[in-house]
């Protein structure tokens, strides 16, 4: 008989059919992304360190299958043994299981219950997770009498060595998870039939729940193979679109009916898409392009972010800048000129980033950034933390344009852009001989792990010049992209 974990549980709740996948085809689930990975070792850190507002504490653990099995039969050991105040203690019924963050015995039938999750409030799957924890629990015989959730504190400013108590807000959701009580136990049963049954549910992305669209689309997409046509390369699809469209019959983008959307990007994305040819407006090209003054240059970021703030002055989750990227052009015509930073060891960054980007970046021209909001973020942090160069890093922000603009407002419309104005889908179009994925890092999400990886958590060190190589690369494309694009726009309004 198999056994629903509270995972496997979220997991039905997301999509029944992930569920079934995960239990009779794990085959057909692709590897744990990047970004996914980093998402784990970032809530283990915030863990360890909220785990200390539990005093005199027992902790369990298990490595590997074999621990896991046995983890029960440690749990009741650890409660005949007196411990009041439990971590990774696991409960089973019949074929339910559940390991709980934290319990805390207030007698010998009375637990308080909570979970520690690394976000910065509390979301609707923390609900039916502890709700999914709570039946288990009293299937064993206890009351669960309070339910809270441990989470990151996003107002914790770090001075110094990191308080638990104040990096940690922990909200009591009792009233609410007590609410799902009863649908729990009817959700419960349809995840042990989905499971248990013969033939997959449908993978139609029309089922996902709980924000989980984005995640079960790379599932979706492993499984299915989507051509240019399909409704699924159409910009802001989601779960309800989806569902209209089937009830209509549209599987295609060709089929779609203006009538029946209401996105502006959407609408035009599949005006180019009914024409198969870009849509220009030449005018607002040029009166774009005739604001940017020369010396330009070209600036990307890249940066570290963790739960659980590295440097004093920061605070969860702040993006800090390790690394840029910078292009100079002195004319449309002139040398292409290049510089970088790449931080390398684990003091902080800022100070010596600011440095050098004030150093190489002049005091005149137009400094191009694509999305430019991060970037001027980025500076606004960077003088912040290191005030001597305030003045200068503010003048920056004054001088930074968007070129991403004439993407993202419609002035360039190709279809093959698939509605966005990212970078990753402009360049392949426009620049087809450049391509990140022939990089050994090929997006943010990667660079920053890596790096993290590298420098704070002395992985790979082995490898570390290759490693900051591999980072330089990368950074650089997304710089020289937008030199590529910038004359790709110059060269279609002459």
């Amino acid at each position: 008989m198999q056994q629903l974990s509270k995972s496997d549980y979220m997991l039905f709740l997301k999509h029944p059919a992930w569920l079934w996948l995960k239990k009779n085809d794990p085959k057909k689930l692709p590897p744990e992304d990047e970004q996914t990975k980093a998402k784990f070792e970032g809530g283990h850190e915030f863990e360890a360190i909220a785990e200390k507002i539990f005093k005199n504490s027992f902790k369990l653990s298990f490595s590997g299958y074999e621990e896991y099995i046995q983890l029960g039969l440690k749990t009741k050991e650890a409660i005949k043994s007196g411990h009041k105040t439990i971590l990774q203690a696991k409960f089973e019924f019949e074929n339910l299981a559940c390991i709980c963050d934290v319990v805390e015995f207030k007698d010998d039938n009375v637990i308080h219950l909570y979970e520690i999750k690394s976000s910065t409030k509390v979301k609707i799957d923390h609900h039916y997770d502890l709700a999914f924890q709570k039946q288990v629990i009293e299937k064993n015989g206890f009351t669960v009498q309070k339910i809270g959730l441990v989470h990151v504190n996003n107002r914790f400013v770090k001075k110094g060595e990191i308080d638990p108590k104040k990096i940690t807000s922990v909200v009591d959701i009792t009233d609410e998870v007590n609410d799902l009580q009863e649908v729990t136990e009817k959700y419960t049963q349809k995840a042990i039939q989905t499971m248990s049954q013969n033939i997959c549910p449908d993978l139609s992305p029309s089922h996902c729940r709980l924000g989980s669209f984005e995640d079960w689309m790379k599932i979706y997409q492993y499984n299915i193979n989507l051509d240019e046509d399909s409704i699924f390369n159409l910009t802001h699809i989601d779960a309800k679109l989806t569902k209209k469209f089937e009830d209509l019959g549209i599987k295609k983008l060709s089929e779609i009916d203006h009538n029946i959307i209401y996105n502006p990007k959407q609408f035009r994305q599949l005006s180019a898409y009914k024409t198969k040819k870009p849509i220009i407006n030449l005018e607002l090209i040029k009166q774009f392009l005739d604001n940017i003054k020369f010396p330009l240059y070209f600036l990307d970021y890249e940066t570290l972010m963790s739960g659980v703030p590295y440097f004093d002055g920061t605070s969860p989750y702040t993006q800090i800048p390790f690394q840029f990227s910078l292009h100079k052009l002195d004319s449309f015509e002139g040398k292409l000129e290049e510089y970088s930073y790449l931080h390398d060891n684990k003091n902080d960054p800022t100070k010596n980033l600011s440095e050098k980007l004030i150093e190489y970046i002049g005091d005149e021209g137009t400094i191009l950034t694509w999305n430019m909001s991060f970037e001027k973020k980025c500076n606004n942090l960077l003088a912040k933390l290191n005030p001597e160069y305030r003045t200068r890093l503010y003048k920056i922000n004054d001088r930074i344009d968007d070129l991403m603009i004439p993407f993202s407002d419609g002035f360039y419309i190709d279809y093959r852009f698939h509605g966005s104005a990212s970078i990753k889908k402009v360049l392949p179009v426009l620049v087809p001989e450049l391509n990140h994925q022939d990089l050994e890092i090929s997006d943010g999400g990667s660079a920053q792990r890596i790096w993290m990886d590298l420098i704070f958590r002395d992985k790979n060190v082995d490898k570390k010049q290759q490693i900051l190589s591999n980072l330089l690369e990368y950074c650089a494309l997304d710089t020289f992209a937008m030199v590529k694009i910038y004359q790709f726009l110059k060269n279609l309004v002459k």
